[in-house]
């Protein structure tokens, strides 16, 4: 063997890497965020080496304690990662036999690097998604609060960003609750996934010792080890789940942050976000931008790129373990560096908006939002509903033409534009009155929308709870 070739992998080769398929192959770069999954899971496998033999209980304490002093290193900045080591699994096997000797050499028995990355991988996944899980929470109870706050606040619905039915606020927040409830859930399935222990499976067959891999799994807190050796190798399932949970999320918190953007805008006037959030301009001295929601929006297209880059990585690879996989990281760890971030800083800037509710009712009494409820009144004097869709419409073309509103209609409008119309019609055209009208299961009449906010509550304890009980 060439003397200049020592990868562990090395034996049957007669000539090194090339320089610049080093360069290529190593993702030391970027794994190295997987040390402390990938000494968790060594000495794990080193208690189930000793509990078969192949270990004495004094190499374990070697191997745990090595590993000890490796974490150490790593996490005083003492670690060395050079690129000639590959991956950190590598690089801390290499460092471990440096300081315990020919016994570090044993720790590889009876696991491959496929198995030991999948499951250093998954470990990293669970606890990402248990910060999310604690984030998603704070967004969620940043949002329950705007919703309480505006319990008596309505401003215009909106379809095709046109006005189009009065709600209340309490109403249009608690759509962003049921979202991001909907994520919260999401990652808890996350979470089930990548609980299946790929270690143990070997480079994809098996190994060739009596391992326990049922103990192995409960001493990492995985719910049990996957049951066909080729899959374990092979998924990447659990991190396409990730994946797929947070392109969800990023689109929730992308379409939370455009509406955020047009509510602080003047011509909105609808909420301000804190300056704490905000940013200026170089040369106009009178801007606040929102560049905050800015940000959260243009990075929900990295996350949703991320989701299919590993989606488009997996395609068409055949079974068991390709190399292709080794960029599988690269997707997740900038996702989780994008989560980390997005979802505190919407989840205070919710909290902290300020609401401008006369703006927002204001603009409630104007754009007609009430048409709808004059066509129902007609209908419920038994015009057929298309009629009346069609007489409405005309009234708003007479309004728009003449400047007024659908309350300044005089009787004599009304009667000519049909002879069913009474004095009830100006009880119908009240802001208040019509949000009261949509009584629903749903909807976002006010008992109905203190039912939301009494469910939504109950849910948040419940959340709280069973994240208190994964801790």
């Amino acid at each position: 063997m060439n003397e200049e070739n020592n990868k562990f992998w090395s034996g049957r080769f007669e000539q090194p890497p090339h320089e610049l398929f080093e360069l290529l192959n190593a993702s030391i770069s970027f794994d190295w965020r997987l040390a402390p999954y990938d000494i968790q899971g060594s000495i794990a496998h080193a208690h189930m080496l000793a509990g078969i033999g192949v270990l004495t209980k004094e190499e374990s304490e070697q191997v745990e304690n090595g590993l000890g002093q490796i974490m150490t290193e790593i996490a005083q900045g003492d670690f060395e990662l050079l690129l000639a080591d590959e991956d950190i699994h590598s690089a801390i096997e290499k460092r471990l036999i440096e300081i315990i000797g020919d016994t570090g050499k044993k720790l590889h028995t009876a696991r491959s690097r496929n198995d030991q990355v999948a499951t250093g991988l998954a470990l990293y996944i669970q606890d990402q998604v248990r910060q999310h899980l604690t984030d998603i929470t704070w967004l969620l109870e940043s949002i329950l609060k705007q919703a309480q706050s505006g319990e008596s606040v309505i401003l215009p619905g909106y379809t095709h960003l046109q006005r189009a039915q009065p709600v209340l606020l309490a109403h249009h927040f608690l759509a962003y609750y049921e979202m991001f409830s909907r994520d919260y859930i999401r990652f808890w399935r996350v979470l089930e996934a990548a609980r299946v222990m790929p270690l143990g499976a070997g480079a994809l067959a098996g190994v060739n010792y009596p391992i326990n891999r049922e103990e192995t799994a409960a001493e990492l807190g995985f719910e049990r080890p996957g049951v066909n050796s080729i899959d374990d190798v092979s998924n990447r399932d659990f991190a396409l789940d990730y994946l797929s949970a947070a392109s969800n999320l990023s689109v929730h918190l992308s379409r939370l942050a455009a509406e955020l953007i047009l509510w602080t805008s003047a011509e909105f006037g609808y909420a301000e976000i804190a300056d704490a959030f905000s940013s200026g301009s170089s040369i106009m001295p009178q801007k606040k931008n929102a560049d905050a929601c800015e940000l959260i929006r243009a990075r929900a297209a990295k996350v949703a790129a991320n989701h299919q880059g590993l989606t488009s990585l997996l395609t068409g690879l055949p079974l068991a373990y390709n190399k292709d996989m080794q960029e599988d990281k690269l997707y997740v760890f900038d996702t989780t560096d994008t989560l980390l971030v997005t979802i505190p800083v919407m989840a205070e800037m919710v909290v902290t908006l300020e609401i401008n509710a006369e703006r927002m009712r204001t603009a409630a009494e104007e754009g007609f939002t009430l048409a709808t409820d004059v066509a129902d009144y007609l209908a419920g004097k038994g015009i057929p509903f298309r009629d009346a869709h069609r007489i409405v419409g005309q009234l708003v073309r007479k309004c728009i033409d003449e400047n007024k509103k659908l309350d300044q209609l005089t009787q004599d409008d009304l009667q000519k534009a049909s002879p069913v119309f009474d004095d009830s019609y100006y009880q119908l055209v009240d802001l208040q009155a019509a949000v009261e009208r949509k009584d629903s299961y749903g909807g976002t009449a006010p008992r109905r929308v203190a039912e939301q906010l009494a469910d939504a509550a109950q849910r948040l304890e419940g959340i709280k709870k069973a994240l208190t009980e994964l801790e």
